[in-house]
């Protein structure tokens, strides 16, 4: 329960004094026992949204082998250079990389299931009837490096000073009320309302530092002094170009279940190349060991070398399911009035041939999204069920007929030149809307020409917007590109000063932590906010209402984020570009890996905090080196 404020008399006297303190004393004896009233009936994990997959008494997770041994070299390629060991969020300075491995988390997340949460730091957790209240209970072995036991005071500390920031403010403070410290082990997590799944996965997130080593020290600056660490690894040696990770020895939770099997690597390298046409030519002279590449010209093209066809350099794909929906869309501005009839932001998605860019541009590699929540059963798919129509039929009067009839669609091109029939499906709404051609200009009733500035900070973008430029022309819209600079765009972003924007607008499965920040009314003004449509509808809120507190089940859930999917597509907000893509990269033959790793599929083989990677190990056949016994 919340704790309450009280207001404590003026001191008038000694005898009052007394009293006072009297007071005092009792009301915190009285929290006590409100605090302890519900005696927390601790778990290994937690999920709101389904059962879990892993009993109590779990040895290991299915994608690791507890029985892999220890030793050899993991390297790796890094992109930024080496400037920062804090490990806070938000400092302005990019952390190195791999840090993560060097600090526990409270809970960790498996990765083969859509959301069960596991106890790292922490070994009990808990979750009040009234599910307010989250009591987390810590692990009595946990240790930071320098052998300090971790306790609630050094999870308090970073609260506190996570708070300081942003990225406090915006995943912890919006809705926790409190947290109370019972002890040195145990504390409580007051929620403002009623926990949902995102705040249990924010926790996830929240890196837990150690108060005492910080005492005297500014904690919120970046370093390049390494910290006192509680992880797997701790920093071994570094410059500016390079970080180098040891595996620590006495680690206190190697034997913990979710942790066994995996962090194997005696030692994890990192070196810099900040030129992606250099770390190529690396990987292909076995400078390091993985390489991810995201340029499909050149996963086609640029790895056709003896060592690909002997066998011991090897090209691998990865499906996961960690981020869905859009991986990339176009955003249309709705502050423009030009952009707020719907009828002209369905012309502008009709005039995207994303059929012919995929083949030119793409080698057919490339799924279009037709939903914001694609590849996941989040997504509407087909016509609406009676469950979805229940949610929707309220508000029927006030959104399109073909919600409630029709699954939603886009035209498909033969992807060989213009598509005529879609542009001229494109030209008639526009005509509707008040737009006709004059004299080859697409111009309203009084004679102003319709005008459209993409805008990207990324200059790969124009492979996509330049052709999708020249179909706008043949409808007669005056359409151009501008290309900005971080500083620049972040100040015409905070004006709202922008047509149409390339973004990222995927999510992270499930999800429900992001729906207000990407649509919600409340967000359309912040500056810098997810809801850079500057989205505001009472109907769209309604519905992440639904979806956000669903009454604890997975199908309510679904059926909830289906309906707001249905009204967001025919609302056109955005014109949707590709789905999240595959992991394709290319290693060196030299590991070993879980039989059962294919069920990880909702976490990247290395960029995430439970790294599929972490459960790999050196193949001593393979590469003559000794390792030792995984127990």
């Amino acid at each position: 329960m919340p704790r309450r404020e009280v207001d404590v008399p003026r001191r008038r006297g000694p005898e009052s004094g007394v009293r006072s303190a009297r007071r005092l004393l009792a009301f915190a004896a009285m929290h006590a026992l409100v605090s302890v009233a519900e005696q927390p009936a601790y778990q290994h994990g937690i999920s709101l949204l389904h059962e879990l997959k892993y009993p109590a008494d779990f040895e290991h997770f299915e994608y690791a082998n507890p029985d892999a041994p220890k030793g050899g070299e993991l390297k790796l390629a890094a992109t930024a250079y080496i400037q920062n060991f804090s490990g806070v969020p938000g400092t302005g300075v990019p952390g190195a990389q791999g840090l993560g491995r060097t600090v526990d988390r409270l809970m960790i997340r498996s990765a083969d299931e859509l959301s069960g949460l596991y106890g790292q730091l922490a070994d009990g957790i808990a979750l009040s009837a009234d599910r307010r209240s989250l009591f987390i209970r810590l692990h009595d072995k946990a240790r930071w490096h320098d052998g300090v036991p971790v306790t609630t005071k050094d999870v308090k500390f970073s609260y506190d000073e996570l708070l300081k920031r942003a990225f406090g403010k915006v995943y912890l403070e919006s809705w926790i009320e409190s947290l109370e410290i019972v002890n040195d082990k145990e504390m409580i997590v007051h929620h403002r309302r009623v926990f949902t799944n995102s705040n249990l996965v924010a926790l996830t997130w929240f890196p837990i530092r150690p108060a005492h080593y910080y005492a005297g020290k500014d904690s919120s600056e970046p370093t390049l002094v390494p910290p006192v660490g509680s992880g797997p690894y701790r920093v071994a040696d570094f410059d500016s170009n390079f970080v180098r990770y040891e595996r620590v020895e006495d680690y206190w939770g190697r034997d913990i279940p979710v942790n066994r099997g995996r962090y194997n690597f005696d030692v994890i390298h990192y070196d810099v190349y900040r030129d992606a046409t250099v770390a190529r030519e690396a990987i292909r002279k076995g400078l390091f060991d993985i390489y991810f590449e995201s340029d499909i010209r050149h996963w086609i093209s640029s790895y056709d070398v003896p060592a690909v066809a002997a066998g011991s350099l090897i090209k691998e794909t990865r499906s996961l399911q960690k981020f869905i929906g859009l991986a990339s869309a176009i955003v249309l501005n709705l502050d423009r009035q030009r952009l707020r009839d719907v009828r002209v932001r369905e012309a502008l998605t009709l005039a995207l041939d994303f059929d012919w860019q995929n083949r030119v541009f793409q080698h057919g590699s490339q799924t279009r999204a037709l939903s914001y929540f694609a590849n996941s059963p989040f997504a509407a798919n087909g016509p609406p069920t009676r469950a979805e129509l229940d949610l929707l039929d309220p508000y029927r009067d006030h959104l399109s007929a073909r919600v409630f009839t029709e699954a939603f669609r886009l035209p498909v091109s033969n992807g060989s030149g213009v598509h005529r029939p879609a542009l001229e499906r494109a030209r008639d709404l526009l005509a509707e809307a008040g737009w006709n051609i004059r004299d080859g200009r697409l111009v309203d009733a009084t004679g102003q020409q319709f005008e459209l500035e993409l805008t990207t900070q990324d200059a790969t973008h124009r492979r996509i917007l330049l052709p999708y430029i020249e179909s706008l022309k043949t409808l007669g819209i005056d359409a151009r590109l501008r290309l900005l600079d971080n500083v620049a765009w972040v100040n015409h972003r905070r004006r709202r000063d922008f047509d149409a924007y390339v973004r990222g607008h995927d999510f992270l499965n499930p999800p429900l932590g992001e729906l207000k920040s990407y649509f919600g009314s409340a967000s359309a003004d912040l500056e810098l906010g997810g809801n850079m449509a500057g989205l505001r509808d009472p109907i769209v809120d309604a519905l992440i209402e639904h979806a956000e507190h669903m009454g604890g089940t997975l199908q309510q859930a679904m059926t909830a984020c289906r309906a707001l999917d249905r009204v967001l597509l025919w609302g056109f907000y955005h014109i949707p570009l590709n789905i999240p893509d595959k992991e394709r990269f290319v290693r060196w033959d030299k590991f070993a890996r879980p039989k059962h790793e294919a069920v990880a599929k909702y976490e990247y083989l290395v960029g995430s905090s439970v790294r599929i990677v972490d459960s790999w190990w050196v193949d001593a056949q393979k590469t003559g080196t000794r390792a030792l016994p995984g127990k």
